[in-house]
Formats: C-alpha cells, sequence, structure tokens
C-alpha cells in the first residue's frame, strides 16, 4: 500500500534573523557620536541661560533668541552637508563636523559678551545641521538591510544621551560662582571633538559614495565587512551601481569613472530642480511624506520642553533654580532610557506602528500637560501639588512618548525614502526644515507663554500632535525590510527613470549596451 507523502504538510522553521554585523554595528556607533554633541549643544543651553542671565543682564528676549538661534543657523550647516558629504565623502564630513563643534564650544565657552555669545552659537549651530543630515545618512547607507532600522536610531539615541549630559553639567556646575558656572558648562563640550574626530578616520567611507566615485572594489570591500553575507553584499553591490547608472559587470578597469562623471555632471546641475521644481510624482509624494514628518517632530515643541525645562518646573511647582535643573534630568532620563524601545522594535513591528502610537500618546500628554498648567492657575493652593505632579509627570510622558517613537522613527524614515541621487541633498532639505521649526518653537515660546498662557501654548503643541498623527496615518507608507533602493517603489514604480538624472542613466546603459553589442565576440 502505498501513501502520498506529497500531501502531508511539512512544518518549516521561521527564518531566523542574522545576528547583528559587528562592522557595521561599530561603524553606526562611531557615526552617531557626533549626535553626543549636538544634544549636548541644545540642552546646556536650558541650564546655562539662567546664570548668563545674571551675569551678562541681559533679558528674556535676549535669551529666547539665544536659545533658539542656533536651529536656524544649523539650517546653512544641514545645506552645506548635503554639498560637502558628495563632495569629500561622508567620513571627512564627520570630521569636518567634530571641528565645527569644539571651535563653537570655545568661543561660547570664552566669550566676554553677548555678541560673542551669537557668534559661538552660530559656529554650534553649523556643527548641529552638519551631524544633523550626516551620522543617519552614513548609517543607513553603511547598515545591512536586517538591522538597517535598529543601527539608523543611533544617531537619536546618542543625540538624547547628550541631552542628558548637558543636563547633568548643568546641575554639576551650577554651584560654581556665577560667571564661571555657564562658562565651565560650554567649554566641556569641547573635549568630546577632539577624540572623535580621530576615531572617526578608522571608519570606511560609505560603500554608495564610493560607488558614485567609480571606487568599486574599495565599495565591495566595504559591502563584505557590513553585509549579513557575501551573497548579500554582491546584491547590495549591484542595487548600487544600477541606481547610479553603471554596467552590472563593469570594474574599476572599466570606463565606470566616466560614467559616473557623466551621470554627476547632470545630477549637479538637475538635483535641486528635480527635488523642488519639476518633481516627478514619486518624488513629490517622497517630499511630502519626508518633509511632513520632519515638520511634525519639531512643531510639537519637544525642543521648547528640552530647552525651557527648568522654566516648566518652576511653573509646575519647584521654585528652586537648583531643584528645577535637578528634576530637569529627568527629561534627559526619559528620553534616553525609552528610545530603546523604537531601537528594539524598529526592524520587528516596523515604522509605522510606532510613529502611530507615538504621535497618540503625545497628543494625549500634551492635552493632559496643557489642562492641570491651566487648572494650577485657577486653583487654589491646597490643589496645587496634586496638579503639580501631574503636570510633571505629563510632561515626562510626552518625552518618553517621543523618544520611543516620533523622534528617532522620523530620522530612520527619511534616511531610507529617497533615491541615491537626490538622497543627500533631500535629506539636507529635511533636516534645513526640521532645525527651521525648531529654531522657530523655541524662539517663540517664551512670547508665546507671555501671549497666550503656558497652558496654550501646550494646547497649540497638542493640536498640532493631533493633525500630525492624522498625516502620519494616511501619507507614510510601511518601509521595514526593504533596501534603501527598492523602498522608492513605495511611491511610485521606476523612481530612478522618472528625471533628468534618469535619462543620463538611461544613455549611458544604452551606450554600454551599444559597445558591447559592438565588441568582437
Amino acid at each position: 500500500m502505498s501513501t502520498n507523502t506529497d500531501a502531508v504538510p511539512v512544518a518549516v522553521a521561521p527564518a531566523k534573523r542574522p545576528p547583528i554585523n559587528k562592522y557595521a554595528f561599530a561603524c553606526a556607533l562611531l557615526a552617531s557620536m557626533n549626535s553626543v554633541l549636538l544634544g549636548y549643544d541644545i540642552s546646556v543651553m536650558s541650564g546655562a541661560q539662567l546664570f548668563m542671565k545674571e551675569d551678562l543682564k541681559i533679558s528674556d528676549t535676549q535669551i529666547e533668541i539665544l536659545a533658539g538661534v542656533i536651529s536656524i543657523y544649523s539650517l546653512f550647516g544641514s545645506l552645506a552637508a548635503g554639498l560637502t558629504s558628495d563632495w569629500l565623502g561622508r567620513r571627512y564630513t564627520m570630521v569636518l563636523a567634530a571641528a565645527i563643534f569644539f571651535t563653537g564650544a570655545l568661543i561660547m565657552g570664552l566669550a566676554p559678551n553677548y555678541a560673542f555669545l551669537m557668534a559661538g552659537r552660530f559656529v554650534a549651530g553649523i556643527g548641529v545641521g552638519y551631524a544633523l543630515m550626516i551620522a543617519p545618512v552614513y548609517t543607513a547607507e553603511v547598515a545591512p538591510t536586517s538591522s538597517r532600522g535598529f543601527l539608523t536610531t543611533f544617531p537619536e539615541v546618542f543625540n538624547n544621551f547628550g541631552i542628558l549630559l548637558g543636563y547633568v553639567s548643568n546641575f554639576a556646575f551650577a554651584r560654581l560662582p556665577v560667571h564661571q558656572s555657564w562658562r565651565a558648562m560650554f567649554l566641556v563640550g569641547a573635549v568630546p571633538p577632539v577624540f572623535l574626530g580621530f576615531a572617526v578616520l578608522a571608519m570606511p567611507e560609505s560603500p554608495r559614495w564610493l560607488v558614485m566615485r567609480g571606487r568599486i572594489e574599495d565599495a565591495r570591500h566595504v559591502l563584505r565587512r557590513t553585509s549579513d553575507s557575501p551573497e548579500e553584499a554582491e546584491e547590495r553591490l549591484l542595487d548600487i551601481k544600477r541606481v547610479v547608472g553603471i554596467p552590472a559587470d563593469a570594474t574599476d578597469a572599466d570606463d565606470v569613472v566616466a560614467i559616473v562623471r557623466a551621470n554627476e555632471a547632470a545630477r549637479g546641475q538637475g538635483v535641486w530642480r528635480e527635488l523642488l521644481i519639476n518633481p516627478s510624482r514619486p518624488v513629490r509624494r517622497m517630499l511630502v511624506a519626508g518633509l511632513g514628518l520632519m515638520f511634525i517632530q519639531q512643531a510639537t515643541g519637544v525642543d521648547c520642553v528640552v530647552m525651557y525645562s527648568p522654566r516648566v518646573f518652576q511653573t509646575a511647582g519647584i521654585k528652586s533654580k537648583t531643584n528645577s535643573l535637578g528634576a530637569s534630568m529627568a527629561v534627559g532620563a526619559c528620553k534616553t532610557f525609552f528610545i530603546p524601545i523604537a531601537t528594539l522594535l524598529l526592524d520587528r513591528i516596523g515604522r509605522r506602528p510606532l510613529l502611530l502610537a507615538s504621535g497618540g500618546g503625545m497628543t494625549i500628554f500634551l492635552f493632559t500637560l496643557a489642562t492641570s498648567l491651566l487648572m494650577l492657575d485657577r486653583r487654589p493652593e491646597s490643589e496645587s501639588k496634586a496638579l503639580g505632579a501631574v503636570s510633571i509627570a505629563a510632561m515626562l510622558s510626552f518625552v518618553a512618548s517621543f523618544a520611543s517613537g516620533l523622534g528617532p522613527v522620523a530620522w530612520v524614515y527619511c534616511s531610507e525614502i529617497y533615491p541615491l541621487r537626490l538622497r543627500a541633498q533631500a535629506a539636507a532639505l529635511g533636516t534645513g526644515l526640521n532645525r527651521l521649526m525648531g529654531g522657530a518653537t523655541t524662539m517663540s515660546f517664551l512670547s508665546l507663554t507671555n501671549s497666550i498662557t503656558i497652558a496654550g501654548a501646550f494646547y497649540l503643541y497638542a493640536c498640532i500632535a493631533a493633525a500630525g498623527w492624522v498625516f502620519m496615518y494616511f501619507f507614510l507608507p510601511e518601509t521595514m525590510g526593504r533596501s534603501l533602493e527598492d523602498t522608492g517603489k513605495l511611491f511610485g514604480k521606476e523612481t530612478d527613470d522618472d528625471s533628468d538624472g534618469g535619462a543620463v542613466v538611461r544613455h549611458e546603459r544604452k551606450k554600454s549596451t551599444e559597445l558591447t553589442s559592438a565588441s568582437p565576440q
């Protein structure tokens, strides 16, 4: 009696996730160290402003401008970083960012007056723009697909760690004489860039940048060390070649450099036109998604909470300057300790669920914070302790919701969605908008609270967060599990051939085919 073994279902074990590539992990770790300096420069101002105001006899309006203008200055840095990263490479752009941070910290720490402080904030702002743009792009380009989401959260993880260090520095130096305390807070920030600048030199260059320069074998070497398998390395290399417009069988001995230069000539002339003046439908959808997400991330007021947390705590009932600085460390701790949630779940449940859960939580807690602060002004003093506790809990919960979703995931998402030919400039554009909104919110926060009260300001941010949740639900497709070269298909097919840059690619492919067919067999 025969049996039909084909009819018996065979249990198949689920595919096992490959372990984290240690070399890619180390590259992402070093690249993200610039973000520590970024976070430190932003948060250290929250405590330093209290002592600068007393020492230099400056007004609230001057403090507001000084605190927020670093985000406006970072616009120049982020736009310049897009050009620098394509010219010098991703690695040397990070070295340049570290040098800029070092210079800015020295100028601010030694500033004799308000004008020098503004000059120092300008230099530091350029560094902020560089770090915000280059770290996520480099990490996304080095990381294998299986762990790209995890590794690309590193810049935001270290940014939050830098914010925590800024709060710790505020508290640690608060007991020094007034004229020394705020200077010490800034000067400490000049130490890490020295070590970071040398450490970055040990990193490899981005394989995508190497291919764009025609250095195919160098790119292959880096990809073999940063991929989960040799097969994946070759697949990633072919994908990059396809996007850049290099024939699949081209090597360093072929006319690779000529092809890349031809493509770059057209790309240099047409990238901004393709992005802003005549974008194709897929590129337009990418810009709506990427720029919209960057707008939402900052328009919800998270930088105001970071920059002015001592004042919010004082409004909630913590009147002592030292105690409010100590309490501010809880904000940095929340941002630092909740971000691993996103780091661990990005490549497991996806980008969309984290963004939507984070946006919903931020909306709820902003409304709660605004309502408790409003009631704090209207209820008797006997109820102030309970309402103050609710305000503090709501503010920390808002920060935790941001750190576990929208904070890190926005940078990951925007580093994934653009095609290679547009990635550096589009990322710089998104970073610029992000910093513009960060500057707008921090430079207007004190004036806004004077006009519509601090509760009214947080009600405004809550409404923006609610609108942002709707936007994320309808406009952001899931990118988990897709290669960088394949992600663009979510926004429309054949994004590589929808532009002038794609025309060059098609032309070069056609010319390469003609040469191949004309050659003797």
